[in-house]
């Protein structure tokens, strides 16, 4: 499919459907949940009424050959806030596991059980993170080990930092099955709801996207069937081999690779709010007998701003497209994408609040939660040096250490 700047109908419209619901819904109670740090239930039930949270959209949107509808939804809704934006969006990210790794019939079966229904939305926790694992995913000390009298797989282990991780119904998890392989040795599984020997952690208490819940997983010998490995015992066998033999792909970085654009999309959301905020702030703010933008200092900051939140929008873009279409990131494309939407929003909140002066740090204004919220763009799900890793090893051909 050709690359086209363009948006169709179906995308302008999906735009102002998902822009109407952030306007409407998300904003009104941001400020409310960010205060409360609670998952907010009720949002989440009017995303699901609408269509807005479930399988179907995600399926619409994954269905795109162009690759943008994602990251138009998700700039869109987080443009309304940032963490009630995680809050219906956290879900996808095991989502995505299932989708990268899973077979056919096990995306039937547990995708629909991520979400739940309107009358009774459930959320969908990936938990790869660990205490001692986080960027050095070599390192990760969950096991799994399979017994094949019963065709069970007993995960032991903890996770750090999983979004929904202890209230939700559906847990993905990633383990090692053959630690002498490293991250090569590493697999992915479902833990359905209601597993014994998996627990939660208290809602960890955070600097930004509070109204999202994350907190720490424990899984003390925990069984699950052995259907539950993600795309089965004979993939996993044979992809083993293949790792014995040189190759480097493991589960969690595939989950990363398919998400990376979307979570960039994200980003941009909330840079755009506090663009678009300090912008109207400053015609309307009078110093010295004049609009603030029309003094040369604060109308360049603001160029700067549009520009560079445009730039990672069209990073983004290509990068969303390159991956529907199977274009292979031979320049850490996917990585550049996250990388820099995650710098343009800090750098941007960052601005807004300047503009704003001293009315920037108080919490009456929403640049203040923007800028709080736009830090974890520069960490999780990669942080910026690990993405410009990425991007140095694909551009040098080298395993740069």
């Amino acid at each position: 499919m050709e690359f086209w700047l363009d948006l169709n109908e179906e995308q302008s419209d999906l735009r102002d459907w998902v822009h109407g619901f952030a306007e409407s819904v998300v904003r009104p109670a941001a400020a409310e949940w960010d205060e409360r740090e609670e998952t907010p239930w009720p949002v989440l039930q009017e995303a699901a009424k609408i269509g807005l949270y479930g399988f179907e959209f995600l399926i619409n949107t994954w269905s795109d050959n162009s690759g943008l509808s994602l990251p138009i939804a998700n700039e869109e809704l987080f443009w309304g806030d940032g963490g009630i934006g995680m809050a219906i969006s956290g879900t996808s990210l095991a989502v995505a596991a299932i989708y990268g790794s899973g077979t056919p019939e096990q995306l039937v079966e547990w995708v629909p059980q991520c979400f739940g229904d309107p009358d009774a939305p459930k959320v969908a926790a990936f938990c790869s993170t660990e205490p001692e694992a986080g960027s050095d995913v070599g390192s990760m000390r969950t096991r799994a080990v399979y017994h094949e009298a019963t065709d069970e797989w007993v995960i032991s282990g903890q996770k750090a930092y999983a979004t929904n991780g202890g209230i939700a119904d559906v847990h993905v998890v990633t383990a090692s099955v053959d630690p002498s392989l490293g991250s090569r040795g590493q697999a992915a599984f479902i833990v359905p709801p209601g597993t014994e020997g998996l627990a939660g952690s208290r809602k960890l208490k955070k600097l930004g996207l509070r109204a999202s819940h994350t907190a720490d997983v424990f899984f003390d010998d925990v069984r699950i069937p052995g259907s539950c490995l993600l795309g089965g015992k004979e993939a996993l066998d044979e992809r083993l081999a293949r790792a014995k033999a040189g190759g480097r792909k493991n589960a969690a970085m595939r989950t990363f690779e398919l998400s990376r654009p979307a979570v960039g999309a994200q980003a941009i959301g909330i840079a755009r709010a506090a663009y678009e905020y300090a912008l109207e702030y400053a015609k309307t703010r009078v110093q010295f007998g004049r609009p603030i933008i029309e003094n040369q200092a604060i109308a360049f900051a603001l160029a700067d701003m549009r520009m560079e939140i445009d730039a990672a929008r069209l990073l983004v873009w290509r990068a969303a497209w390159m991956g529907r279409n199977d274009k292979p990131f031979s320049a850490g494309e996917g990585s550049m994408s996250k990388l820099k939407a995650g710098e343009v929003a800090v750098a941007v909140t960052e601005k807004a609040v300047q503009i704003l002066g001293g009315a920037g740090y108080l919490r009456e204004h929403p640049v203040e939660r923007m800028f709080r919220d736009a830090k974890i763009y520069t960490i999780f799900e990669g942080t910026s040096e690990i993405q410009r890793l990425v991007i140095s090893r694909a551009i040098s051909g080298l395993q740069i250490r």
